[in-house]
């Protein structure tokens, strides 16, 4: 299962930084070759599950996005990739406590935080109950600064599937009858 957000990560990395949440369908490899025999030299056939890319979810709450989703049949998991802002214990209570209590301003307080450290999660779950959480931590360097490459920390990946509970929650529920 980790091996599948993993590779689900690094498709998305392929794309860089500052993208929008991506959905994607976790299918039996050989009933997606049934169906499209011309993928053949694209697909690792030694993997039971292919995750597909779905179309772009709709601008605003996750949440409720999620809420809407029902999966056929065929689909034997999902997973989502979201950039998220990660702050430093007590940050998000000094924001509540600044009065900021609307999402949206939470949100943009959140990532003009100067102690923000930005990321990539990664959350798969399959309808038998697996489940597991990538997530990649931004390096300091950003493409076109000054830093020199061996200044440049690279990128971290931490795996748990205990990193987003909710999450792992919401995208379980999609797989409901």
């Amino acid at each position: 299962m980790a091996g599948l957000a993993r590779e689900v990560e690094e498709f998305v990395a392929s794309g860089g930084w500052d993208q929008r949440p991506q959905l994607f369908a976790l299918v039996p490899t050989r009933a997606l070759l049934d169906e499209q025999p011309e993928l053949k030299g694209q697909l690792d056939l030694s993997s039971p599950l292919t995750p597909v890319a779905q179309e772009a979810l709709p601008d605003g709450d996750l949440g409720e996005a999620l809420a809407r989703i029902e999966w056929p049949d065929l689909v034997l998991g999902c997973a989502l990739a979201q950039e998220i802002i990660i702050l430093p214990p007590g940050a998000e209570d000094a924001l509540s406590e600044a009065g900021d209590s609307d999402a949206d301003r939470l949100r943009r307080a959140a990532a003009d935080h100067p102690q923000r450290t930005e990321a990539r999660l990664v959350a798969a779950v399959l309808r038998e109950g697996g489940a597991a959480c990538v997530m990649r931590i931004r390096g300091e360097g950003r493409p076109g600064d000054d830093t020199p490459p061996e200044a440049t920390p690279l990128d971290e990946i931490i795996e748990n599937p205990e990193l987003a509970p909710n999450l792992i929650e919401a995208l379980r529920a999609t797989l409901l009858p």
